[in-house]
């Protein structure tokens, strides 16, 4: 089976060190955080509810601060997909898509080349001017991750992005993100409450505890990419969900 690329040993595309974050109520939702996440690494979170995995998000992204530790965030050009697809609903596939090119006016030509391939990428292709309403919610999540595809970051940070979507929709969607991954090669941070997901999609696993959050493990998935759907029905598979299922469980 291929393989993506290892990951590089000497850098970090991603740090997080002795990261706390207090919030103005006094709860303390990340204590002495450490994670690193290199180039070419797809590396998922999992935890209790309130452990703090949103809030490495935001900090990474800048839409929040720690209160202690340093974050080291290698590149500016830093993809972030939410929970929900955050659509502007008076605009159809194609302008919602080349949002964020507007932002950072580039030239229209490519822009529109932009926004094709990442509209051909994520299959939407024929879709262009379908405005959000008139859209599944699985294409909604498709439109979301196009848009933060047309700047080509390096990073990628992912808060649950497919949580809401039916079983099957879901795991096609992280057929889809493998993919991209495997063609874009990026560094990934992803969020989830599934674990079945978080093993799939992953290089790392990493487990939080209970809050305040801090990494109780990290897992590495041994499995090749690419990676076929028929491996979530494989024992190995089943292993090592429950071996990260346990992990949680201690955390209950």
């Amino acid at each position: 089976m291929s393989q993506c690329p290892p990951p590089s040993s000497g850098r970090s595309a991603l740090r997080f060190a002795g990261v706390r974050k207090q919030f103005r109520d006094g709860t303390v939702a990340l204590l002495d955080t450490d994670l690193t996440v290199r180039p070419g690494e797809f590396v998922s979170v999992v935890g209790p509810s309130g452990c703090g995995k949103s809030t490495l998000l935001r900090i990474a992204s800048g839409l929040d601060d720690a209160t202690g530790g340093t974050v080291d965030v290698a590149s500016r050009h830093v993809g972030y997909v939410f929970q929900d697809a955050t659509l502007l609903p008076w605009r159809n596939v194609a302008a919602n898509v080349g949002l964020l090119a507007e932002l950072e006016h580039l030239d229209k030509p490519e822009r529109i080349r932009r926004v094709g391939e990442a509209i051909g990428l994520v299959g939407l292709s024929g879709f262009e001017k379908h405005l959000p309403h008139e859209l599944s919610g699985g294409m909604r999540m498709r439109t979301s991750l196009a848009r933060s595809l047309v700047l080509d970051p390096s990073i990628f940070l992912f808060d649950e992005p497919f949580g809401a979507l039916d079983e099957i929709t879901r795991e096609r969607l992280n057929d889809e993100l493998l993919r991209m991954f495997m063609l874009r090669r990026f560094a990934a941070l992803f969020i989830t409450h599934s674990v079945a997901e978080a093993v799939f999609l992953s290089t790392r696993v990493v487990v939080m505890s209970g809050r305040p959050g801090r990494v109780k493990a990290d897992l590495a998935v041994p499995f090749d990419y690419p990676r076929s759907p028929e491996l979530r029905y494989q024992p190995e598979f089943a292993a090592l969900c429950g071996e990260v299922s346990g992990l949680l469980r201690s955390e209950a």
